[in-house]
């Protein structure tokens, strides 16, 4: 079912329910199931809140590669993937969602570029296969860039699946790889 439709049957849901409870206090507000209704109107926001993070990022500290820097930066790309993951979700339209990722994909070469200066400026033995996964990503997101044009919403959700996944994947493989090497250097 796709997100209108979504939102639309749990707008329905909630009109429902406060027509139910309006004709329930004029019945008389003893009713105990005019205060269960209550009780499910003031807990659907609750619910729904519940049900839709599962589809966000949330920063763990075991994904903290150590180095207070590249932790922040890390942070910022799960808030990136995060907006446009909304941007998608809540139809927001084309332009927002293509602004959405255009940022998103803008800070990962700030970000990519940021880890490999400092890589190569600390002698990181395995720096070139490391550059070599930001390459590859670029590439994939640039042919999701293509994809998009000829079929929006199927893109963005490759675009967001692939992110989200790559993203924890590098964190917790190949960037904690460097992060004991760039410690022992006095990168903090």
């Amino acid at each position: 079912m796709n997100q209108n439709a979504s939102m639309f049957g749990v707008s329905l849901i909630i009109l429902t329910l406060i027509v139910a409870v309006i004709l329930g206090f004029m019945a008389g507000p003893t009713s105990p199931l005019t205060w269960f209704l209550v009780a499910v109107l003031v807990a659907i926001p609750f619910l729904y809140r519940k049900i839709a993070a599962k589809d966000y990022l949330v920063w763990k500290d075991d994904y903290s590669v150590g180095i207070k820097s590249i932790d922040q930066q890390h942070k910022k790309l799960i808030g990136l993937i995060n907006q446009l993951q909304t941007a998608v979700k809540y139809s927001t339209g084309e332009e927002f969602e293509r602004e959405a990722l255009d940022e998103l994909v803008d800070y990962t070469k700030t970000h990519f570029s940021y880890e490999e200066k400092m890589m190569e400026q600390n002698g990181y033995p395995d720096f070139e296969p490391h550059k070599a996964q930001h390459v590859k990503m670029i590439n994939k997101v640039e042919e999701v860039l293509a994809e998009y044009e000829k079929d929006s919403d199927t893109a963005m959700e490759n675009a967001l699946n692939y992110l989200s996944e790559w993203l924890i994947n590098h964190i917790n493989g190949t960037d904690k790889e460097y992060s004991s090497f760039m410690i022992s250097k006095g990168v903090k």
